[in-house]
């Protein structure tokens, strides 16, 4: 299934190749849950820093039939995220798993604690 996908950019230019790269892992969320609505990614750029490069900022909204997934990895909370493509994958990985946390869920593999005797 094709899921639609809507990817912006603020404050950095459009990139083919980054575009390609979010793509790909949009399609492989599909293996984790088949009835993704949408997809909607932001890859923001901060401004550049005397003692490092620009930092990225990527947002992914994930809407589910039971569910809207979003996944937000800030600018300061890696050095590593001034390299966009590592911004990119480390925001996917994130989403992979809550998205495999909601099916898990939905299967009731997971136990729901609020419903605890007391």
């Amino acid at each position: 299934m094709q899921i639609p996908l809507q990817i912006i950019f603020r404050g950095i230019e459009p990139s083919e190749a980054v575009e390609a790269r979010i793509r790909e892992k949009v399609a492989k969320l599909d293996r984790f849950h088949s009835h993704i609505m949408s997809c909607r990614v932001a890859v923001e750029s901060g401004h550049h820093h005397h003692h490092q490069g620009n930092l990225y900022h990527i947002r992914i909204d994930i809407t589910t039939p039971g569910k809207e997934i979003v996944t937000s990895r800030e600018r300061h909370e890696n050095q590593a995220h001034e390299d966009v493509y590592v911004a990119i994958r480390d925001a996917f990985n994130a989403a992979t798993r809550q998205l495999e946390d909601y099916v898990r869920m939905q299967r009731g593999e997971v136990k729901n604690h609020s419903t605890q005797a007391g």
